[in-house]
């Protein structure tokens, strides 16, 4: 859902050629895969098309290919600081809702995948208004 609403956020500005967005796991178990159908389901309701998206794994060289990693939850924050090869590796990693004031201290994006409908709608506007904090915050350094 991220990768899709970051993207969507950069297109909108016209900003879409200058950024590059992709999403990956900290496993494996379903890489090669296209997103759940009620994520995709969920970004549909709400105008995004996630239709295009793989599953892939994180990569040691992703952090030499990314100027930030976005962690959606502290577990997967602390599994890529792990992989972290450097400090430089360790300073790229943030929390997505870190970005959003409006998320009051809550730091882990939950995961939806046993809940219904209403909780993916629920994650997906976290997701959303987490995406928007980040985007005008790069916005500035983005424009050329």
């Amino acid at each position: 859902m991220a990768e899709v609403v970051f993207r969507w956020f950069a297109d909108q500005a016209g900003l879409g050629e200058r950024v590059i967005s992709t999403s990956a796991g900290t496993g494996d178990w379903h890489v090669g895969e296209r997103a759940d159908s009620r994520t995709l389901d969920a970004l549909h309701r709400h105008g995004y098309d996630g239709s295009r998206h793989r599953a892939r794994q994180f990569v040691l060289d992703d952090f030499d290919r990314n100027d930030l990693v976005i962690a959606l939850d502290r577990s997967h924050e602390r599994a890529l600081s792990e992989w972290s090869r450097t400090g430089a590796d360790a300073d790229k990693l943030a929390l997505l809702l870190s970005f959003d004031a409006r998320s009051e201290g809550v730091l882990d994006v939950p995961d939806p995948y046993y809940g219904g409908p209403e909780m993916f709608d629920e994650v997906l506007g976290m997701i959303e208004s987490a995406c928007r904090a980040l985007f005008r915050q790069l916005e500035p350094a983005i424009r050329p």
